[in-house]
């Protein structure tokens, strides 16, 4: 009987050993580049190439999102000169992208999720986030170059901060919840997690009573966990990752019993680094996610494994109450590991470096979480400047 794997990749028209072996990378130049990661008899003979590359998101490709096992690709544009683009993109049989929609946007977008029941991997909406702006904007699904705005928000600041970073709000994402009713976006100006319920029918985004993080958290990104077993309380639970506070937090979520407001409560807050340890100055936490009972999060800026090789940190997730607990600081192989993305099997990770423009796969352990040696590297297209917006800007595996 063939497996799993290989049915659902010939559901979607991709030969195992090119999707499951297949990322994507977007760079600040403009283009997509598709990659091939080739595994080895050992780790010291595994290997990534460059193998095509994409235009068609604007002059500043930020951010990708595809969910597992879609052949659909979606990508923002962070041009902050007036316009920018919204597109879509469909996961070919040799893994090289085909662009199949695009629309217009005002630009400055550095995030964004499809949501709502629908025909396109059950989507019929997209919202981004505009990050100086401070909007959030909604489309509807599949887009093209008459799609126009469905819907826009935009939030002012309600009390002023101390941290000149947050002069102004700053949603940083839009990122769509387990049970796929609600939307969340973390705003790194106003240290709120501002909630979103969503009509699936129209995809109208209603403000709920956010999140609020602790002050000069500056949240950026979110992950959810849910135990492995269900009946276990809480059901669900969400991590954040703050930039300016170089931390994350842990989360407990209310789910309303008829309708109405999903809820959030703060219930942890850890340093990105180890006890006692000062973050560099400079440095900056970016990206965070989930695999199994574990979390991770990258560091940016900081040299803690020498020149030009920053650091990822890995916690445990109590598998009863989700509190998490620091296990290590490990290399991340990289320049300002703006993104990083863990593979469907959660034995390699790879890391995208924004300045250092490289996409680092590193093993890891299911079993215990930690991030071990380097396996592959590439450089992708030219490297970054130190803390500025060019250079590669994100990674993710198509599976």
């Amino acid at each position: 009987m063939a497996s799993l794997k290989t049915l659902i990749l010939s559901t979607l028209g991709l030969a195992p050993e090119v999707l499951g072996a297949t990322l994507l990378a977007s760079h600040y130049t403009g283009k997509i580049f598709s990659l091939s990661y080739t595994p080895g008899a050992s780790n010291s003979t595994a290997s990534l190439a460059s193998k095509s590359e994409v235009a068609g998101c604007g002059l500043l490709p930020a951010w990708l999102h595809v969910d597992s096992g879609s052949p659909n690709v979606y990508c923002v544009d962070e041009d902050w000169f007036g316009t920018g683009m919204l597109s879509s993109y469909s996961v070919e049989a040799d893994g090289s992208l085909k662009q199949t929609g695009q629309a217009v946007t005002s630009g400055a977008s550095v995030h964004g999720t499809p949501y709502g029941g629908g025909d396109v991997d059950g989507y019929n909406f997209i919202a981004t986030v505009e990050y100086d702006p401070g909007t959030v904007t909604t489309y509807e699904l599949p887009l093209t170059n008459t799609s126009a705005v469905l819907q826009q928000m935009k939030f002012n600041l309600t009390e002023p901060k101390t941290n000149p970073r947050q002069d102004s709000v700053h949603p940083h994402a839009t990122q769509l919840d387990p049970t796929g009713k609600f939307i969340i976006v973390p705003d790194l100006g106003a240290d709120l997690i501002r909630i979103f319920s969503i009509d699936p029918m129209t995809g109208h985004l209603t403000a709920c009573e956010p999140g609020k993080a602790g002050e000069g958290d500056g949240p950026r990104h979110g992950a959810w966990w849910q135990p492995l077993e269900r009946d276990t309380i809480p059901q669900h639970k969400l991590y954040t990752v703050n930039e300016l506070g170089n931390s994350v937090s842990a989360w407990t979520v209310t789910y309303p019993e008829d309708g109405g407001c999903m809820a959030l409560e703060r219930t942890q807050t850890l340093s990105t680094y180890d006890e006692g340890v000062t973050p560099p100055e400079g440095s900056k936490a970016a990206e965070v996610h989930v695999a199994g009972n574990f979390l991770y999060a990258a560091n940016r800026a900081d040299q803690l494994f020498g020149s030009q090789n920053d650091s990822m940190a890995t916690y445990a997730i109590d598998p009863h109450t989700g509190d998490i607990s620091w296990i290590e600081a490990t290399p991340a192989h990289s320049w300002f590991p703006r993104t990083f993305s863990i593979n469907k099997a959660g034995d390699l990770v790879a890391i995208g470096g924004q300045t250092s423009s490289n996409v680092a796969i590193v093993a890891r352990d299911p079993a215990s979480g930690k991030l071990g040696d380097l396996v592959a590297n590439l450089q992708v297209a030219t490297p970054g400047t130190e803390q500025q917006e060019d250079g590669l800007s994100a990674v993710v595996w198509i599976e």
